[in-house]
């Protein structure tokens, strides 16, 4: 697939998101619950928005055929590998969307991650990122990158 430059993703970002608008006017419903569908939504937006940082996203919800869960995003920036998990939320009222990232996600998160490295030479720089976005009502969606969220272990202070 070619190089997108930002303006390029942005158009393609709004025809993804006007064609599953008509798919859903068409009367083509998916049948996946709306927080499932909210958190697919945050993941495309995540996409969009890494990019237009700068990251080189080389894949989407990574699975392994090991472990149980994935990895939202996994990409470059510059000369660091990240694994980048995505919270979506439509409210900050509850709680933040990165504190579902608890300690049992972590590990989960650490354990897939290990598994993709064994494919690949080993990279200068790893880190684990975590996006929260937030899709409040009549607002643009907000955005906030947690860089280097977590590491390898986890440090008792």
């Amino acid at each position: 697939m070619r190089n997108l430059n930002s303006e390029g993703a942005s158009s393609f970002e709004r025809l993804l998101c006007a064609l599953d608008f008509f798919s859903a006017r068409l009367g083509r419903k998916r049948a996946t619950p709306a927080h499932l569908l909210l958190g697919i939504r945050g993941e495309e937006a995540a996409f969009f928005y890494l990019r237009n940082r700068g990251y080189v996203i080389t894949a989407r919800s990574w699975r392994s055929h090991r472990y149980a869960g994935d990895i939202d995003l996994i990409g470059w920036d510059e000369e660091c590998l990240c694994f980048i998990e995505v919270k979506t939320r439509t409210t900050r009222s509850v709680a933040t969307a990165e504190s579902a990232v608890d300690q049992h996600k972590r590990k989960t998160l650490r354990r897939i991650a290990r598994h993709y490295l064994r494919q690949l030479p080993a990279p200068q720089a790893i880190r684990f990122d975590v996006l929260s976005i937030y899709f409040e009502a009549a607002t643009l969606p907000d955005f906030i990158l947690f860089e280097n969220a977590f590491g390898w272990s986890e440090e008792i202070y």
